[in-house]
């Protein structure tokens, strides 16, 4: 399979790179398509679609394309991969129904291959991402391979979409159903914040708002931990500050620990919501601040993965937390080359809400914090 990466900052800018990529005999079949809230998305899809390309595409928070970031840009993926080896699906949610959606889409793409795997992109920052998981899990089984990440808005938490050809929604999702006999795809999700401080209990929650932990609020435990000043809610910038330094790590009984920053206060009982559930009862660590160690930490399981699982690849997919990019700022750009350098294949990526992969050495789980890399390659 042959993969070209192309960017633009305007639909004409598209079309012109697109023109010069298909100008020697290469025929895309399908386009990863990440971009800009503020882009043209059916002027987009209109110039793939009169080229034959099917269309996986979602809103961003910022765009990164063969080792370099961008922002209010298009970064696109473009594969020849033979038709006959992928679907595409396009499914909303007005009811809620997340996980009986994904198992009917499970359930159909069993009738097309025999090993189904899948990348996702949802919207809707109220999106229940573990419930989509599950769904595939109930039908598939434990082991199904399931990567993706939740659509952005550029920071305005506020509307987001995923797309394909004729479709879009701000409260749906599109799957590529990849056939696995066919290409071969594998992940590695890696956050990379170190814990800090003995392992404790939440003591009181209700799905994704915490309450207490170890019977104290837990932004009073938070902001003992972090050394945070100025815990007012005047202070503006504390969620982000939390959300990015000071996220909550959540235990596994297997694999490492899943990220549950904090994203909304309630200054009432001082409780936050965070970015997916904490359930009553669960084991919790603090984190410190990232540092240049976190980076490295990514680059080396990536390494890792290629060592043990991929030491070949046609094309990389890369979602990373919008988070990271806040907390690592310039840095990110170190551990965006550093990924791409390892495989050195095209590549095309997006800073997301949250993440969508396996936990390492653990369970398919939400992230947040986390940079997942996506490696395909024909078979």
């Amino acid at each position: 399979m042959n993969a070209k990466s192309i960017k633009g900052k305007s639909t004409q800018e598209i079309k012109n790179a697109l023109e010069e990529s298909i100008s020697d005999g290469f025929k895309p079949m399908l386009a990863i398509v990440f971009l800009s809230v503020k882009q043209d998305r059916k002027g987009i899809c209109k110039i793939l679609d009169d080229e034959g390309i099917a269309v996986f595409g979602a809103t961003t928070n910022g765009q990164f394309i063969d080792g370099k970031t961008k922002s209010a840009a298009i970064a696109i993926l473009l594969m020849d991969m033979n038709p006959a080896y992928f679907s595409l699906v396009f499914e909303e949610y007005p009811e809620k129904d997340y996980r009986k959606k994904t198992s009917d889409i499970a359930k159909e793409s069993l009738k097309k291959f025999a090993n189904p795997a899948f990348l996702l992109s949802c919207s809707n920052i109220e999106t229940d991402a573990e419930e989509l998981l599950l769904g595939f899990e109930d039908v598939i089984g434990k082991k199904v391979n399931v990567y993706g990440g939740a659509a952005g808005d550029d920071y305005t938490f506020s509307e987001q979409f995923v797309f394909t050809n004729n479709h879009e929604s701000s409260n749906g999702m599109v799957v590529l159903v990849l056939d696995e006999d066919k290409i071969k795809i594998k992940g590695r999700a890696t956050c990379g914040w170190k814990a800090v401080g003995t392992v404790r209990t939440v003591t009181k929650s209700e799905g994704n708002h915490v309450f207490t932990v170890d019977d104290i609020p837990v932004l009073d435990l938070t902001a003992k931990y972090g050394g945070i000043e100025n815990v007012t809610p005047e202070n503006t910038g504390l969620m982000l500050e939390i959300a990015c330094n000071f996220p909550l790590q959540m235990q596994r009984e297997a694999g490492d620990p899943v990220m549950r920053p904090g994203l909304k206060l309630d200054w009432n009982d001082h409780s936050f919501y965070c970015s997916g559930s904490v359930p009553e009862g669960s084991k919790v660590r603090f984190s410190l601040p990232p540092d240049f160690d976190l980076v490295e930490k990514v680059i080396k399981d990536s390494e890792d993965l290629k060592a043990t699982e991929m030491p070949e690849a046609d094309a990389l997919i890369i979602f990373s937390c919008a988070g990271r990019q806040v907390a690592l700022g310039p840095m990110i750009q170190d551990e965006i080359e550093g990924l791409k350098n390892i495989w050195n294949v095209p590549m095309a990526g997006f800073f997301s809400n949250a993440e969508l992969a396996r936990a390492n050495g653990g369970n398919l789980e939400m992230h947040n914090l986390t940079n997942c890399c996506v490696v395909l390659k024909e078979k």
